[in-house]
């Protein structure tokens, strides 16, 4: 079955091209791909040669892993349903995650169109929903997964470290079980993205961690602390601040070397939530949150454009020339 898909070819080098995938099996369904949402961190990684699987960061001597299809989410409409799959319909639209493709050096990916897809890869989307309100939902569920997973109780202090996609999205998710949110990093236009109250703060960092800042502006210690740059100066700046007992929540890559000393952190007895996975029910309850209106997506998209040209809109992720945040390619 031939598909069209955007294609690292090798360290920095992306290409939209024709790909092949396996004909679909009674297990999965077609989906004409609408629009894709682009993992500025996560793909920037792979594309850059530095991951060859989902967290796993490369070393020498492993498996150069290209050429691979980028990304791991997009939305669309189902065009075919294999004989064991229930539950969907031909037109749906739908949120999909990984495909099936032949020839590369991972055999899924996510920009890809025709998708064939695992059925249990695909969720039904709410009716009359703008589909791409939904279409970075893995991404969206990472940012669900770092405000949901720490022990937190309503009014204490949660700390997030970056103003990046997921950064937002954690901050949203920290507002909804009711912690006090600080919001920190680099750039007035993200952070103005975090519609705070008189309950929450966001801080522009004036120096390289902002945790001096922080510091000054807190009364109490901190409960929960969101690393989502990958930053051991992150970590060793905020500890000095964080009760006896609380939770780092990491969701930033270390790079290759990927080493967080835990004797460091002992003293405290602090826990560690490690959160840029995904499962099918913590989707789930992300396409829920959203649907709810819990948590916002749309308004953190800076850059739409046509899939054909994947590689201009990634020249403007790597240059930086103008503030990118959400970038979709529109099919």
């Amino acid at each position: 079955m031939k598909s069209k898909a955007v294609v690292f070819t090798e360290p920095g080098v992306v290409a939209f091209q024709d790909v092949e995938c396996p004909e679909p099996g009674p297990g999965d369904v077609v989906i004409e791909v609408t629009h894709s949402w682009i993992s500025n961190g996560t793909e920037g990684s792979f594309l850059r040669g530095e991951r060859i699987e989902g967290d796993v960061a490369y070393r020498p001597g492993d498996p150069w892993p290209f050429p691979i299809v980028a990304g791991y989410q997009k939305v669309g409409r189902i065009t075919w349903i294999g004989s064991e799959v229930e539950g969907f319909s031909i037109g749906q639209n739908v949120f999909a995650v990984m495909s099936k493709i032949n020839g590369m050096f991972d055999r899924n990916g996510g920009h890809i169109s025709p998708s064939v897809c695992p059925a249990s890869q695909v969720f039904a989307l709410p009716e009359g929903a703008d589909p791409v309100a939904y279409s970075g939902l893995v991404l969206t569920q990472v940012g669900y997964n770092c405000g949901m997973r720490p022990r937190l109780k309503p009014g204490e202090v949660a700390v997030v470290v970056g103003d990046g996609m997921v950064g937002l999205w954690a901050a949203q998710s920290l507002v909804q079980r009711g912690a006090y949110v600080v919001l920190v990093w680099r750039h007035d236009d993200r952070l103005d993205l975090f519609k705070t109250t008189e309950r929450h703060l966001k801080i522009k960092a004036q120096t390289p961690t902002g945790a001096r800042q922080v510091r000054e502006m807190l009364e109490g210690p901190v409960e929960v602390m969101v690393d989502t740059v990958g930053s051991m100066d992150i970590l060793r700046a905020y500890l000095p601040m964080m009760r006896r007992g609380g939770t780092i929540v990491s969701a930033g890559f270390y790079g290759t070397e990927d080493r967080i000393p835990l004797q460091y952190f002992r003293n405290q007895e602090i826990g560690f939530d490690l959160v840029s996975g995904m499962t099918r029910e913590r989707l789930e309850e992300t396409l829920a949150f959203l649907a709810a209106g819990k948590m916002e997506t749309l308004s953190l998209i800076t850059h739409r454009f046509p899939v054909e040209k994947a590689a201009e809109a990634w020249d403007l992720i790597r240059s930086r020339k103008d503030n990118v945040l959400g970038v979709v390619l529109d099919w």
